[in-house]
């Protein structure tokens, strides 16, 4: 996406649609600020914006698209769809919307993270068709380090490795409060400096956010203290084990399948859709199944249960605790 943003200036002239969707919110503000100032920049000044609710009508886009002609001015049109859901009434208007665009227009449509059957609904296809689409993808606990040194670079800032690596843990799984701290440091310290260890430990707040997505990827890399940082970071925020527990049961049961799978002659890629091994964990699993035996991922199974019975009440015990020490385990 950053690519994407990146071409835009004033010697490029803007497409008649733009479809911005995707997890990182951050990246969804910028791309979004970007279009409109490049906008600014090329004479879209009459600005509209619609946002597409219960109570939206859909009539009311279409009649804008068809007028839009009527009049001399560059227009930015603007339709945000909060929740990613037009409905059968608003898919079918966009689908007509997309058949029509509206001249002298540039539109942005407007989206959250889209499910695959979003994705692939006939709405999202036409827009898709007639317009650039945009994926604010997350910045992954990998890449943020990259990430960081980029924004720090922008604004004339080093940083030394170690205060990266801390200023990186900080921040996981919130973009939004990483941009917050970068650009604080932009106003404590000036162009040329770079950032030592104590003055990130002293500047730098912790903000990291996490969920149970990112602990899958953990215990099945077999990162043990990232395990411990994510784990203690998620009860700190108040958050159940219950989900947590959930989560991990389905994958040591999606493990053990791969198992069976692989041990018949099936590759990863034949099982990949039906044992829903998407994104990172097309890599992370097989890997996993070589480092865990199917025997100790069948007794985790039954500490899951344990687990399970201690949150109910059933047994006597510390859930968080017992499911730390499961956890762990995994990704020894």
């Amino acid at each position: 996406m950053a690519a994407h943003i990146g071409r835009i200036d004033t010697d490029t002239p803007l497409k008649s649609l733009y479809v911005i969707h995707g997890e990182e919110e951050l990246l969804r503000i910028e791309a979004l600020d970007a279009l409109r100032a490049a906008a600014k920049e090329q004479g879209y000044l009459n600005r509209e914006a619609y946002t597409a609710d219960a109570s939206f009508d859909w009539k009311e886009l279409l009649q804008t698209a068809g007028s839009a002609g009527l009049f001399a001015d560059l227009k930015l049109l603007e339709l945000h769809i909060p929740n990613g859901k037009p409905g059968k009434t608003g898919g079918e208007a966009l689908q007509d919307f997309a058949a029509r665009l509206p001249e002298d227009t540039v539109t942005l449509v407007l989206l959250p993270k889209l499910e695959k059957t979003q994705l692939q609904s006939k709405w999202f296809a036409a827009l898709a068709a007639k317009g650039e689409v945009w994926e604010a993808k997350p910045v992954g606990a990998a890449a943020l380090p990259q990430w960081i040194r980029g924004r720090l670079d922008k604004i004339g800032l080093g940083i030394e490795a170690d205060a990266l690596a801390l200023f990186a843990e900080r921040v996981e799984g919130n973009l939004l409060a990483a941009r917050q701290e970068i650009d604080k440091l932009g106003l404590l310290y000036p162009k040329g400096h770079t950032l030592t260890i104590d003055e990130a430990q002293t500047a730098v707040a912790n903000v990291a956010r996490f969920d149970a997505f990112q602990l899958a990827g953990a215990w099945m890399k077999g990162d043990v203290p990232r395990v411990c940082r994510l784990l203690d970071g998620l009860r700190e925020e108040g958050g159940e084990p219950v989900l947590l527990l959930w989560a991990v049961a389905e994958d040591i049961r999606t493990l053990i399948r791969l198992a069976a799978a692989l041990k018949q002659g099936q590759s990863v890629q034949a099982v990949r859709n039906s044992l829903r091994l998407w994104g990172d964990k097309q890599t992370l699993a097989p890997a996993a199944v070589k480092r865990i035996s199917v025997p100790r991922l069948l007794d985790a199974l039954k500490t899951c249960a344990e687990i399970d019975r201690i949150i109910k009440g059933a047994e006597e015990g510390d859930a968080w605790a017992a499911f730390k020490q499961l956890a762990v385990s995994l990704a020894k």
